[in-house]
């Protein structure tokens, strides 16, 4: 298991060597650079052996910001972050699948429940455009990805509770009551739709967009 992030890893990673005796390394990279992110791949080939199956590309900012106040500052970075680092991620992870053979490969975007509707607590318009690219860009990765045996597909979280959100305690309680379930999602609550699409329980899943989001959606 191998993590790109700018932000130094939980603890956690090493534990899972640790208990499960999985080789795990992070690597420093700005997705939002094509140098970084290459950077990146050739570490993690020489490190794994180019050994790579599955990809789970989750980097993602936001910004509450009107649109009448979004600079164009804010929208390169929103969009650097989500869309470009997304889709230059799922193009490099792509292209070392091919190169090692696979034919069982995954790749999963994760877009968001912003790519269906508006936010109501938030002013995120250029946010959701982000997402909504990342949604689109599933189904003609899927079809192109198709005869080197690679998957696309897509998950759409609701209202999460992660280091990003966490220090916001009061959005949290006040998303409780746009939630169909009533209670805000944790990671774990995520990590369910990724395993399936990581696994060969979705075999016949391409293309396509999961929405994990306690019906938000919905209601």
């Amino acid at each position: 298991m191998a993590i790109f992030d700018v932000i130094p890893p939980s603890p956690a990673l090493a534990q899972l060597t640790a208990d499960h005796g999985v080789q795990t390394k992070a690597y420093t990279v700005d997705v939002t650079s094509i140098s970084s992110l290459k950077a990146g791949f050739e570490a993690f080939k020489a490190d794994f052996g180019g050994k790579l199956d599955i990809l789970v590309a989750c980097a993602g900012v936001n910004k509450n910001v009107e649109l009448l106040d979004t600079t164009e500052e804010d929208f390169d970075r929103l969009f650097g972050v989500n869309c470009k680092g997304v889709y230059f991620t799922a193009q490099l992870a792509a292209k070392q699948m091919i190169e090692n053979g696979t034919k069982s490969g995954s790749i999963i975007l994760v877009a968001s429940m912003a790519s269906y509707i508006a936010i109501r607590s938030q002013r995120s318009s250029a946010y959701c455009g982000t997402k909504g690219a990342v949604k689109a860009m599933v189904a003609p990765m899927a079809a192109e990805m198709n005869k080197y045996g690679v998957r696309v597909n897509s998950v759409s979280p609701g209202y999460v509770r992660t280091e990003m959100t966490a220090p916001f305690p009061h959005l949290l309680e006040s998303w409780k009551d746009e939630i169909m379930l009533g209670r805000v999602a944790e990671p774990d609550d995520i990590k369910g739709a990724c395993v399936f699409l990581a696994s060969d329980a979705s075999k016949y899943c391409t293309g396509t967009d999961i929405v994990v989001d306690g019906g938000v959606t919905k209601w």
